[in-house]
């Protein structure tokens, strides 16, 4: 269900897009304390909610937010280049985990990989995500095509992974959940209500839980439910996009 390892490789990436597997774990993509440092570093100039997920805290705009909404839809690109400068700016002088993701999975996968274009623009990458002790990130699916249901680009992913860098973890909680069966978005949107996401015991036990260590890299299905179980003491802080898969014969795509 998992590969652990300590680089990543484009063969796992492969194995990840035919399902053989539900995630990969690099162990310290980051060295430990230099993840501790710039969790440090990015926490304090503080940070924002999610519009549509407010027990959620996040620096950055997701595109999930916009809700295909024009306004929203807009200030999402009008902001992509500030929040990706922002992210640098809160890791100076060290390289943001962002930015060393993108230029290693560049490197090993032969067709490369690059910046999404959604509309003909470029979109935002390097979203910050803060989980409060004792708040339970509920069981969710991300799906690109439901978040931009009249773009081809959406449409022509094979398949979507999440990759998360981890700069603070509590000391219990906060483990990541995966389901391997999928819900349809219209069996989920049935399940979650007015809600963002589904309380985990409604789906059953998970197929995978995996308790982060600071400054590991983890990426997975993002189309497979899943959820973070709550922390007990101090703040969750992962830095967080998609990883858009086309075909081995076509470059990776990033995202927020």
């Amino acid at each position: 269900m998992i590969i652990e390892t300590d680089r990543l490789d484009a063969t796992y990436i492969e194995k990840l897009a035919d399902q053989e597997v539900l995630a990969i774990r690099v162990k310290q993509f980051i060295p430990s304390v230099l993840a501790m440092k710039l969790g440090k570093k990015i926490l304090g100039h503080g940070f924002d909610k999610y519009l549509n997920a407010p027990s959620i805290g996040r620096i950055g705009m997701a595109f999930y937010e916009a809700e295909n909404e024009p306004p929203r839809v807009a200030d999402y690109f009008e902001s992509v280049f500030k929040n990706i400068n922002d992210l640098r700016q809160r890791c100076s002088p060290y390289l943001s985990p962002m930015d060393l993701m993108r230029c290693t999975l560049d490197e090993i996968w032969s067709a490369g990989a690059q910046l999404e274009t959604l509309y003909g623009k470029k979109m935002y990458v390097g979203l910050s995500r803060v989980i409060k002790p004792g708040v339970t990130f509920l069981a969710h699916h991300d799906i690109f095509a439901k978040d931009a249901p009249d773009s081809f680009r959406a449409k022509s992913l094979q398949a979507q992974f999440a990759a998360n860098v981890y700069l603070a973890m509590p000391s219990e909680g906060g483990a990541l959940q995966i389901w391997k069966d999928k819900l349809s978005p219209e069996e989920f949107d049935s399940m979650r209500g007015d809600s963002y996401g589904i309380e985990p015991s409604l789906l059953g036990k998970p197929e995978l839980e995996i308790q982060p260590d600071v400054g590991d890299l983890l990426i997975f299905n993002s189309q497979c439910m899943h959820a973070v179980t709550a922390g007990v003491d101090d703040l969750r802080l992962s830095l967080s996009c998609f990883i858009g898969y086309r075909g081995a014969a076509n470059p990776l795509s990033f995202w927020s």
